[in-house]
């Protein structure tokens, strides 16, 4: 009986934190990269290896509310890439009955963390944790983390790796939410070392006037 009452307990926890979803969730790809939007936001610290790739965006009217990283752990000696992609969660305004999710290119290494939640309303803004360039004989892991700000105020953090540094905050979306992004990443390397995820960028789509967070 005390370790029904303890799982209980745990699940409980896991929904209120918005850990647990089991919302079905459809993979948007570039279905709807045509969709229009208001601005970008990115921040200064992202690193120099790798090509900007492909846009994704999040349907008409949905915003993303949730995100996910696939993220490589301490290789130990080894060569360590830290994160290799963001993963955003789209949904309509406060209803999350049917969720879309959108990637842009992701690295090749590592799993997909469990996505985290807003609680309310939408994601507004990000910061990179970055290891900077290590030099001709370093090994380079280039973004290792990432926060996103909700419209509601929490601050949610992925689970990733250690090295490098948080640098500022990106803008606020000014009118509205993340709609979509594209990621900046060094292709395999042919057993040299593998950087990955260098830098990422969000969209920003207007909101109806009477959403309130």
């Amino acid at each position: 009986m005390g370790y029904l009452m303890y799982t209980a307990v745990a699940v409980l926890a896991l929904v209120a934190s918005g850990w647990c979803k089991e919302e079905p969730v459809e993979r948007a790809g570039l279905k709807f990269s045509s969709r229009k939007y208001s601005s970008v936001i990115n921040v200064p610290n992202g690193e120099q290896f790798g090509n900007w790739t492909w846009p994704e965006m999040c349907p008409d009217k949905f915003y993303a509310v949730g995100f996910s990283v696939r993220v490589e752990s301490n290789q130990y000696g080894l060569d360590d890439t830290a994160l290799n992609g963001v993963r955003l969660i789209c949904a309509r305004d406060e209803d999350r009955s049917f969720l879309y999710s959108i990637e842009s290119h992701v690295g090749f290494y590592g799993e997909w963390s469990q996505p985290q939640y807003c609680p309310r309303g939408v994601l507004e803004s990000f910061q990179l944790r970055v290891e900077p360039h290590q030099g001709l004989f370093g090994d380079d892991t280039a973004v290792n983390n990432i926060r996103f700000r909700c419209s509601s105020h929490p601050v949610l953090e992925g689970p990733g790796t250690g090295w490098g540094e948080y640098g500022l905050w990106s803008p606020v979306c000014p009118s509205g939410g993340i709609c979509g992004l594209e990621s900046k990443v060094e292709e395999y390397q042919q057993g040299l070392d593998d950087s990955s995820l260098n830098d990422v960028r969000f969209y920003c789509c207007d909101r109806p006037q009477h959403v309130s967070d």
